[in-house]
């Protein structure tokens, strides 16, 4: 979509508020704006203070003062930091430099600063801001006595080596309010990952004078662990352990063989325990055979964390084994139990052979606590319970005032400019600061649904979209499953064989209807259609002429997207779930995923290796339900589009076996 088409309607309804920098934005700002965002990108500090003056008055100026401030933000001074927060209070841009000012504060140890500073932190969204905070309480002797088991949450979510958590994981450490045992499993963490940076941070704090040691353990495991006949001593036992790990995400039958035959002996329970779910979640992740006798070498299910479990219970669900789902479900944390997908298949666990009357019960009021429509396992819990998917009724229409009151919204109307002049990721950052943190506990559901028809309004489909979806008590199914260029795609998908629903689930999966969407790897438009695929498609299909700046046209790009999943449909013996991680990821992932035991569907899905496509699969066909029970206005079964996966029949020919 042209930033044009956004503009003009907006800047009829403007504010008198916003009226100056508006105007001022069609007087040439934007092509500034566009300027510093990239001089930003490279870190030119003298290009963007050049820049900024003329930046002056433009609806955007807090992002080009942020961008200014930000590239040399090490060498400013609190007085200068203060001025900005003043000048842009209330605005994304003045929490997002508190945030950012925080974090060097925290990496300074600039203590009193800090705590002066973060009461007015709104986003409180940062794991590393939390971790300095904690630490500032453990100083002050004000830490509570779960301020360890808080640090350590935030601490194994972050992916990386971080200074905050780290330096809290060190203080709750000498303060003994966490164990070596949890900084040790955070250097497991890393090495298991290959994030060695952040295992040699965890070992730094809890085992200094082994680093020299762990380089070698981490680089050159085998090597390692062949030069060494035991393992005495607690760090020594560590050691092997993350050698071990390090194995076993390349290679998990050498890591159990070594496990088994050499190193168990040395090691505590805990540690060849949790090396087993280390082993068994990368045999799982290879769908192999194997993973359950592995998981079965797991004495206490309590020693492994909430991802071992989960892929013990894929494992499970792929064996047929139903028992161990349900116990590694109750081995999760609270919050992994709560969640719809561990729900589902512990309400199933329960069921799963001669159910007594109580198991029976207590599955049905798990079904209960997650039944509706939103999700993948919402729908299939909704089945479970004896119903189907129906759209539900629309809620009571926007007033006015209501519509008058989004259109107002400084936030709103920034972000949508913002997105409008291609500065997309800036203008997705500020709606959604605007409409989380908008007041206290965010906006209410009848100001989401009036800012999500502003975005519908505007055609930012995927801004329409996500915060229409976060309404709990009523659901406006126009603007959470909208179908932009109805008789396009309908037209197409009813002429090739294919359900209009099922391709409206996978668009709103792949670009949220954005037009001019790229992925990093280089596919494009509403179907999100790779180069070297719409040529294979173009000529499969017969259409002449095709060339590949082509796939940015609206209607080309549904014509081939459509064919290719058509193609992909044929391939897979008409199996949605297949054909969409097929799309997704390429038609010989799924191939070889489909072989081995023929399993449901659902369960065949959860057990797919790569978490983008698992997720994915999932997403694309629970739209897929909802547009059909928008589309027909009857009720949907998942169920009845999942059917079961397995090996295809040699004796049948593959339709589209060069299929990309």
């Amino acid at each position: 979509m042209q930033w044009t088409k956004i503009l003009t309607p907006l800047v009829a309804g403007i504010t008198l508020a916003l009226a100056a920098p508006w105007a001022a934005a069609q007087n040439g700002g934007d092509d500034t704006l566009l300027e510093m965002q990239q001089a930003f990108r490279k870190g030119d500090k003298a290009r963007l203070t050049a820049l900024l003056p003329a930046t002056r008055g433009h609806v955007l100026e807090p992002w080009a003062a942020y961008w200014e401030l930000r590239a040399r933000l090490d060498q400013a001074q609190g007085d200068e930091v203060q001025a900005f927060l003043q000048r842009y209070a209330g605005t994304y841009q003045e929490d997002r430099l508190r945030n950012d000012w925080l974090l060097l504060l925290g990496q300074r140890r600039s203590w009193d600063q800090f705590a002066d500073l973060h009461p007015q932190f709104r986003m409180g969204d940062d794991r590393e801001v939390r971790c300095y905070a904690v630490t500032i309480d453990q100083i002050k002797g004000q830490a509570g006595a779960e301020a360890g088991a808080e640090v350590l949450r935030n601490w194994y979510a972050q992916r990386d080596a971080d200074d905050g958590c780290a330096n809290a994981a060190a203080e709750m450490l000498a303060n003994g309010k966490i164990k070596p045992l949890d900084v040790w499993r955070k250097a497991r963490l890393g090495a298991e990952a290959g994030r060695l940076r952040a295992a040699r941070k965890a070992v730094e704090i809890v085992a200094p004078e082994t680093l020299a040691q762990l380089r070698d353990a981490l680089d050159a495991p085998a090597k390692y662990l062949k030069g060494h006949a035991t393992a005495r001593g607690r760090e020594r036992q560590e050691l092997v352990v993350l050698a071990l790990a390090r194995i076993a995400a390349s290679d998990a039958g050498s890591a159990a063989s070594l496990l088994d035959n050499k190193w168990g002996v040395h090691l505590s329970a805990e540690e060849r325990n949790w090396l087993w779910g280390a082993i068994g979640k990368q045999a799982a992740l290879a769908l192999s055979p194997d993973a359950m006798g592995y998981f079965d070498n797991v004495g206490r299910d309590a020693d492994l964390n909430d991802d071992m479990l989960g892929w013990k219970v894929r494992a499970a669900l792929r064996a047929g084994q139903w028992k161990p789902v349900g116990r590694a479900i109750d081995a999760m944390s609270a919050g992994a139990r709560s969640e719809s997908i561990w729900t589902y298949w512990k309400a199933r666990a329960l069921m799963a052979g001669r159910a007594s009357e109580a198991d029976r019960a207590q599955a049905r009021q798990l079904y209960e606590r997650i039944a509706g429509t939103s999700g993948f396992y919402e729908q299939l819990a909704l089945e479970e319970l004896g119903q189907r998917v129906t759209a539900p009724p629309a809620p009571a229409p926007l007033t006015d005032a209501e519509k008058t009151a989004a259109r107002a919204n400084p936030g709103l109307n920034r972000a949508l400019y913002a997105i409008g002049m291609g500065l997309r990721a800036e203008g997705v950052r500020e709606w959604n600061y605007s409409t989380n943190l908008h007041q206290a506990g965010g906006m209410a559901e009848r100001e989401l649904l009036a800012a999500a028809d502003l975005a519908c309004q505007q055609q930012v489909w995927d801004r329409c979209i996500n915060t229409s979806e976060r309404t709990k008590t009523v659901v406006d199914m126009a603007q959470r499953f909208p179908m932009p260029f109805r008789d396009a795609v309908v037209q197409r998908a009813q002429g090739i064989g294919l359900d209009p629903a099922y391709v409206y689930g996978l668009i709103r999966q792949e670009s949220r209807f954005i037009m001019d969407a790229r992925s990093g790897v280089g596919a494009s438009g509403l179907m999100q259609v790779m180069p070297a695929t719409a040529r294979w498609t173009a000529k499969k299909i017969g259409l002449t002429g095709f060339t590949p700046n082509q796939i940015n046209d609206r209607d080309t790009n549904i014509t081939i997207g459509t064919a290719y999943l058509k193609l992909a449909l044929d391939d897979f013996d008409g199996s949605m779930a297949l054909a969409a991680a097929a799309y997704n990821a390429g038609p010989g992932r799924p191939r070889n995923w489909r072989n081995g035991p023929v399993l449901d569907a659902a369960i065949w899905a959860e057990n797919v290796p790569f978490s983008e496509t698992r997720d994915y699969v999932k997403k694309v066909l629970a739209n897929t339900v909802n547009y059909a029970a928008i589309l027909t206005g009857q009720p949907q079964s998942l169920k009845s589009r999942l059917g079961q996966v397995g090996p295809r029949d040699a004796r049948e020919p593959e339709p589209n076996k060069d299929l990309p």
